[in-house]
């Protein structure tokens, strides 16, 4: 496996030896993400044209493109300079125009002769009453009418590319396709119906009508497949990677879980036990874990996590707990102290803020095996921290802990199992995508007792309303939450929208009463304003940035949102999460500006109606597209030529099955297909597998 097999070589050439493209277009293109005839015949075409010849313009359905056979009549040149070039052609049935602006005289006698007979495509409107052909797309003699497709695949373009240039560099490209041997399992392809893979790039670029360009047509539902094999691939080699990395085996008696079990006032749900065995079953595995625990708010993760903190420590090690800021980390804390105290474990918290003599005195206990759970931000990557026998990683919220933070943990436990830990519910095409290396838990069922939140729309012209609400549920002692948006891209204007409120909010409700947390301040401050409210010393808290992620303040009952149309739906669904944490009924106050668009209103009563994050995310990713989810660039989503996420979801799920079967047989990809998946891992550049094969 030391480089890319031969027969891939004309698909990795110059563009430039393509027909049509020199140095400036294969510059043009660069644009379009094509840097090799690979890339080029990768982009399919995303419309056609019709261009089936008809026996006359009369009838048609204008304006329209239309192919017709004519005779050409009269040229006359335009009168005065920039005037249009008109020529008079008759078809079957009817005379037309064919006209031209700045146009040669001598050229247009030369392709359109009087008396001739040619065949015209273009687009053709009428014109004070008279049809005409403005520019034709296309001017043949009778003979070559063959050159012409009957349907035209149209391509994205870019400044500088042109349809008959993709067109004719596209021809040459199809002619450098290999014959590959196929990768993919002959039963799917036989069930399926799909072309090999020759063939379907050659279908995909020579559509027969609208159909061959829907996402369901089989070529491209082929070459779609590919993509998403690739991308299983790699993620399923770096799994087995991972795996290969020696793990510990940790197997509890159950002892300590029980303890905590028989504590809680609650039995956990069907869909906690589930999760909790399925992590506890990884751990007991000489493998390292590699688990993804997917809750919706309030779906009661934290329990789950920390029975499996209590495997590792009843198997004799340790277990961490890292959350991305200093408030989360001290939130996991008070979550999980009564049920430390149950279990009769030791938990301690590690922050930046340790200093001096107490961290010293932390550290020490930690080398030693006394802390048996440690709760943490990233202050436990630090040099000097060390542990006796760590186990198990409990990662919160992954998109703010990269892939290189999970090497650095590796470093301090030797094999050490990770669960990572997320509140926002990822639609399975996308969990697939981002986290498909990964196992995934997903909690699905609500714990009992939790009330559900009432969610009203209310135009922003009922303010004073609202903010009447909001002293009423004030003086009873409840707290509310203000959220405010970001409207424009500065964060100044929205500063001055957010202090704005603060400063009318704190007229009415008094000065003490109101908070404000924004980007703008220091983090220190931002945790003295949120301290203030968690510890019940403010009632409302402003905000403009999205309140952090998990903070639980079970006293706070309502979300005010402004502008919530300005919101995505899955923001706002965590938004209304901070609140219905204790266990008096919540309101989320949804207010936006009239008249609200279609998709606001369709965003907004979504919201109103379902309280299931993963139906949310089902809809936001219908109405928004992948791309804009989570946003992409952080989240890692791949970026592919073919394949689309939200239609064909169904076929990563199928991608995923069938890379992990071909694993499973031939982990080192050495049979017969795993030679041919070793040939698609190199045409999809998926660099990062094939080093890890060279590796393995």
């Amino acid at each position: 496996m030391t480089g890319r097999p031969e027969v891939l070589f004309p698909l990795f050439g110059e563009l430039t030896a393509l027909d049509g493209i020199g140095p400036k277009t294969a510059q043009a293109l660069e644009q379009l993400d094509i840097l090799a005839p690979r890339d080029l015949l990768l982009t399919l075409p995303h419309s056609g044209i019709d261009r089936r010849l008809r026996d006359t313009v009369q009838g048609a359905d204008l304006p329209g493109v239309v192919t017709v056979e004519v005779e050409i009549g009269q040229h006359r040149a335009p009168r005065s300079k920039g005037g249009a070039y008109r020529i008079t052609v008759t078809d079957a049935q009817t005379a037309f125009q064919v006209v031209f602006f700045h146009a040669r005289g001598d050229y247009l006698a030369r392709i359109l002769p009087t008396g001739q007979r040619r065949l015209l495509s273009g687009r053709v409107e009428y014109f004070d009453g008279i049809a005409q052909m403005v520019h034709p797309d296309h001017i043949l003699r009778p003979d070559e009418a063959d050159a012409l497709p009957q349907f035209e695949p149209v391509y994205p373009l870019t400044a500088g590319v042109t349809q008959k240039l993709m067109a004719k560099a596209m021809a040459d490209a199809l002619t450098r396709v290999p014959t590959l041997e196929d990768w993919i399992d002959p039963a799917q392809k036989a069930k399926e119906g799909w072309p090999d893979w020759h063939a379907a790039l050659a279908q995909a670029h020579a559509p027969g009508g609208a159909s061959d360009l829907s996402a369901t047509a089989p070529a491209r539902a082929r070459l779609a497949y590919d993509e998403l094999m690739a991308h299983q691939l790699t993620l399923g080699l770096a799994r087995i990677n991972r795996r290969r990395g020696k793990g510990q085996v940790s197997q509890g008696n159950g002892a300590l879980r029980s303890r905590v079990l028989a504590a809680l006032p609650y039995r956990p749900t069907g869909a906690q036990h589930r999760a909790m065995e399925e992590i506890a079953d990884d751990m007991a595995q000489p493998q390292r874990m590699n688990r993804l625990l997917q809750g919706d708010v309030g779906a009661g993760k934290t329990l789950v996590a920390f029975m499996a903190l209590l495997v590792a420590v009843e198997s004799g090690g340790q277990g961490v707990m890292m959350a991305p800021t200093e408030i989360l980390a001290r939130q996991h804390l008070e979550g999980l102290q009564p049920l430390a105290a149950a279990a009769g474990v030791v938990l301690e918290l590690l922050t930046g803020r340790d200093k001096g003599a107490e961290r010293r005195a932390k550290l020490e206990a930690l080398a030693r095996g006394d802390i048996q759970i440690l709760v943490g931000t990233h202050a436990v990557f630090q040099k000097d921290v060390a542990f006796h026998d760590l186990r198990l990683a409990v990662v919160d919220e992954q998109h703010r802990f990269g892939v290189r933070q999970r090497l650095e943990l590796g470093k301090k436990g030797q094999g050490a199992d990770v669960l990572v830990m997320t509140a926002t519910p990822i639609p399975r095409s996308l969990a697939l995508a981002q986290y498909g290396d990964m196992d995934v838990s997903v909690l699905d069922e609500k714990p009992p007792g939790r009330k559900p939140i009432r969610t009203a729309l209310v135009s922003s012209e009922r303010m004073s309303e609202v903010v009447d609400h909001l002293r009423r549920a004030i003086a009873e002692g409840r707290q509310a939450y203000w959220v405010c948006p970001l409207v424009e891209e500065s964060e100044n204007v929205d500063l001055t929208a957010a202090q704005e409120r603060f400063r009318q909010l704190r007229a009415v409700l008094g000065e003490h009463a109101v908070g404000l947390v924004h980007g703008q301040l220091a983090p220190s401050d931002k945790d003295a304003a949120m301290a203030r409210f968690v510890a019940g010393d403010t009632a409302v808290l402003v905000a403009t940035t999205v309140i952090e992620v998990g903070v639980n303040v079970p006293n706070a009952t309502i979300m005010v949102v402004e502008r919530a149309e300005s919101f995505g739906l899955a923001q706002l669904h965590q938004l209304r999460g901070r609140v219905g944490r204790g266990t008096q009924e919540s309101t989320c106050l949804l207010m936006y500006q009239p008249p609200l668009s279609e998709t606001g209103t369709k965003r907004l009563t979504t919201l109103r109606e379902t309280e299931d994050g993963f139906r949310i995310s089902e809809v936001d990713l219908e109405m928004r597209g992948s791309g804009d989810l989570i946003g992409t660039a952080q989240s890692g989503l791949p970026r592919f030529r073919v394949a689309d996420l939200e239609r064909q979801a169904g076929l990563m799920a199928v991608a995923q099955s069938d890379a992990r079967r071909l694993l499973a047989e031939d982990p080192a990809l050495t049979s017969p297909r795993g030679e041919s998946a070793r040939v698609l891992l190199w045409l999809m550049r998926q660099d990062e597998a094939i080093r890890l094969i060279s590796v393995g």
